[in-house]
């Protein structure tokens, strides 16, 4: 299935009082690349983060966001360091001798210093917070890959579209070819008629110059080229999968084709149907250039 690289997926997954909340969103760009923000305390799965993302995506400018909540509270712990304390109250003796002075320090003044208590993290079983962020990271892939399919069959349709007009044009540049040799064979004699008057022509000669002509302005390898590119435009639509690459490929040697029919034409109306081919073309890459 043909996938846009633009798309929005955003998953939450409680258990336990646990919550992760994943919301990643992707445009456009020539390879992958991963931008991932969460709480430093999950570094530690970044590498597994990376590798999930690219089970899902294969193309595209990716930022996933993680966010984390304890609803419990409970991550965190008061620690009381009693030998912290117990150095303080020796050197707070030491200080009343030396200077004879009373030791008038309280509970409530000693457990204000430095370190006496402390906020400890409590130990978390890692192979249980990374079950409820990959299930979160998953569910917001997803989510972001239906978005992504869905955008990518509309551009599928519309390239479709444009590729029917394009082969009209196509056909009708092959059909009007012929037609321009036997024009310029018809003008060509009667010049020859108005320079000779009644002298007769030489039909050897009209024939030489009539070939000569019809080499330089002859575009059946174009037409050939340009239908051959068409259909496998269309074959590369239908076989999904990772096209973005291959589908801008072809369109650029379609743009090479139409470039070069119009380079050897000398009628008004192939060169309109041949601005008007190149207009489509330009369209279809600006439009290949969201496909995964």
């Amino acid at each position: 299935m043909v996938k846009s690289m633009t798309g929005f997926g955003r998953f939450e997954n409680t258990v336990d009082d646990r919550k992760f909340t994943v919301e990643i969103k992707s445009v456009n760009h020539r390879f992958l690349d991963m931008n991932i923000k969460m709480p430093k305390k999950f570094g530690m799965f970044e590498s597994h983060i990376r590798s999930i993302i690219k089970e899902y995506l294969e193309r595209g400018k990716v930022d996933l966001y993680i966010t984390y909540e304890d609803l419990a509270d409970a991550d965190e712990s008061i620690k009381y360091n009693s030998h912290v304390a117990e150095q303080y109250m020796n050197y707070f003796d030491k200080m009343a001798k030396q200077f004879n002075l009373t030791n008038d320090i309280s509970v409530s003044s000693l457990s204000r210093f430095p370190d006496v208590f402390t906020m400890e993290e409590q130990d978390v079983d890692e192979n249980v917070i990374w079950s409820i962020l990959e299930k979160a990271l998953r569910g917001a892939l997803e989510e972001l890959v239906k978005v992504r399919e869905k955008e990518g069959e509309e551009l599928k349709k519309d390239i479709f579209a444009k590729l029917d007009e394009m082969e009209g044009h196509v056909d009708y540049i092959e059909k009007r070819s012929p037609d321009i040799i036997a024009e310029y064979k018809q003008k060509l004699t009667a010049k020859i008629n108005d320079l000779l008057e009644d002298k007769q022509i030489d039909e050897s000669r009209l024939a030489t110059e009539v070939t000569l002509y019809a080499d330089k302005i002859c575009v059946d390898e174009e037409i050939v080229r340009l239908h051959t590119h068409i259909k496998a435009m269309r074959d590369t639509l239908v076989s999904g999968e990772s096209v973005g690459r291959k589908l801008d490929f072809i369109a650029q040697e379609m743009n090479r084709e139409a470039n070069t029919t119009l380079s050897k034409s000398t009628d008004i109306s192939i060169n309109d149907v041949g601005i008007s081919l190149k207009t489509l073309i330009e369209k279809i890459r600006e439009q290949i250039q969201n496909i995964e």
